[in-house]
């Protein structure tokens, strides 16, 4: 295998550069000063009494509405996701017009002044999180045209900004509240280089305003809404009118709850069945000689779908039925208002919390074929590596030691102290401050290589690290597996170390 590679492919990836190809989680995430002001400023505005109260009934209404869908029959549309593959003939294509906001929670002045105060970092931070990797994992990928749907008071646009500051030029916002809206509008106030904003009710208003040249996004994306539409068939619906509008990536992102994993799925499924029709009825015409120069063209570079995060694949899930769900955690420090409007019941309140997640993004067009990580890399055995040890270099310097020690505890020292926010002070907001899109120098984990993704947080035991890993078993990633892997010194002792390092949600070079 490795003599079929180029040299150039070879040195890629070697051990050192592994983990910073893999590494994909996010640590402890500090929400940026911007927002922070802006959020504290929106507050101080509305000078709402009983923040508390409010916050509170926002998250049981929340809660009661997740209970209410849950409960909901699935009707026409369930045998479409037990087998999403079917043959065209045992699945009736059918068009709804649904317009978004017909949800079981009306967002009026109370409750997206809640919102705005305890769930907006929380939503902010799941979405930096996953468009970051997006962006890693597509590094020419700079999106100019982004439609947010269900964009709430503007979390998702907060992390289209801190993403990819410089490329955004126009963003169509859909959001059924006008509470919503203006808060999203109020927030934003003071800020500069704004891309140019159009916001809308549904997204038939939004078809009706636009061309249609100019109706495909480069990126569209929707958090944390489909999960409030009661009804599956609108769901589905209202996806694929988003899939009309993606010109090149759509991106899903739903809580961290079983409901949200079976939205994701549903979603993923379906798009995947539906693309794949498309190219079945696309080689049907071509068998019989039905050719259209032009429209052939047109249909070859939107042709196809590949999912570029978290599934390393594009096959059926292997968690589906297994009695697990997909999802991630992003851990966010808590902001003044959030520390101000959580209720504790009675317990000390924690400086951080977790939020969880569920996501999906995908790629109009075919996964590009490239090498595997692990392709030509060859590893030492621990007895290979012991036996190149030199005898001086296992001496010990005690001065250094000390030194490295002391060291060591000054950085202690310096992580447990806690994180003054300064900036949430009542100073104006800073317009000197400037976005710097982040360049990661180091290697990439490209969507064809095949990695991996360690699906649930890894466990040491003594000396052996066991992971569970969603992977693609085919080179061209059209089918997957869930594995368990226990990693031993003994056995590979790069790979090894490389897992005492991952995290949950990062990727595994196999």
């Amino acid at each position: 295998m490795a003599s079929l590679i180029p040299e150039t492919t070879q040195k890629l990836f070697n051990p050192e550069t592994l983990r910073s190809a893999a590494k994909q989680s996010e640590r402890c995430l500090i929400v940026p000063v911007r927002l922070r002001r802006a959020i504290k400023r929106y507050i101080r505005e509305q000078d709402e009494p009983h923040m508390k109260r409010k916050v509170l009934r926002l998250s049981e209404s929340l809660s009661e509405i997740k209970g209410v869908n849950r409960m909901l029959t699935e009707s026409s549309s369930k045998e479409r996701f037990e087998d999403p593959f079917k043959s065209m003939e045992q699945s009736k294509r059918w068009k709804i017009k649904s317009a978004y906001g017909d949800i079981g929670l009306k967002y009026r002045d109370d409750e997206s002044i809640a919102y705005v105060a305890s769930r907006m970092p929380a939503v902010y931070s799941a979405c930096y999180r996953v468009l970051s990797e997006v962006r890693r994992r597509l590094p020419g990928f700079s999106p100019a045209r982004v439609l947010d749907f269900g964009a709430g008071t503007g979390s998702a646009f907060w992390a289209l900004r801190e993403v990819w500051p410089r490329s955004l030029e126009k963003v169509n916002i859909v959001e059924p509240s006008q509470s919503m809206q203006r808060a999203g509008q109020s927030l934003t106030q003071g800020l500069e280089n704004l891309p140019l904003i159009h916001s809308y009710d549904s997204i038939q208003a939004l078809s009706k305003d636009i061309k249609k040249s100019e109706r495909e996004h480069d990126l569209v994306i929707a958090s944390y809404v489909l999960g409030e539409i009661p009804s599956l068939k609108d769901r589905i619906t209202i996806v694929r009118q988003l899939w009309d509008l993606t010109g090149d990536v759509l991106v899903l992102v739903e809580p961290g709850t079983p409901q949200g994993f079976s939205i994701i799925s549903q979603m993923r499924s379906h798009i995947l069945w539906m693309e794949k029709r498309k190219s079945r009825k696309s080689e049907a015409r071509k068998s019989k000689g039905v050719n259209n120069k032009n429209s052939n063209e047109v249909a070859t570079l939107r042709s196809g779908v590949h999912i570029v995060a978290p599934c390393p694949h594009d096959g059926r899930c292997p968690l589906v039925n297994s009695g697990k769900y997909c999802h991630f955690v992003q851990r966010l420090q808590r902001t003044t208002s959030q520390r101000a409007s959580k209720h504790t019941k009675g317990k000390p309140l924690r400086g951080f919390e977790d939020e969880k997640f569920c996501f999906v993004a995908f790629r109009r067009g075919q996964r590009p074929r490239e090498p595997w990580p692990l392709d030509g890399m060859e590893f030492d055995t621990l007895k290979e590596q012991n036996a190149k040890r030199n005898p001086e270099d296992l001496e010990i310097d005690y001065e250094d030691l000390l030194k490295l020690q002391a060291e060591a505890e000054d950085r202690r020292h310096e992580l447990v102290n806690p994180v003054y926010y300064d900036s949430d002070g009542d100073d104006d907001v800073d317009k000197d401050l400037e976005v710097e899109e982040k360049e990661d120098k180091t290697g990439r984990a490209n969507v064809g290589g095949g990695w991996g993704r360690i699906i649930f947080g890894p466990v040491q035991r003594g000396r052996q690290v066991t992971m569970d890993v969603c992977r693609s078993i085919k080179r061209d990633c059209s089918e997957g597996t869930f594995e368990h892997v226990v990693m031993t010194r003994t056995k590979n002792p790069i790979l090894h170390r490389l897992a005492r390092k991952s995290f949950w949600g990062d990727l595994w070079p196999f």
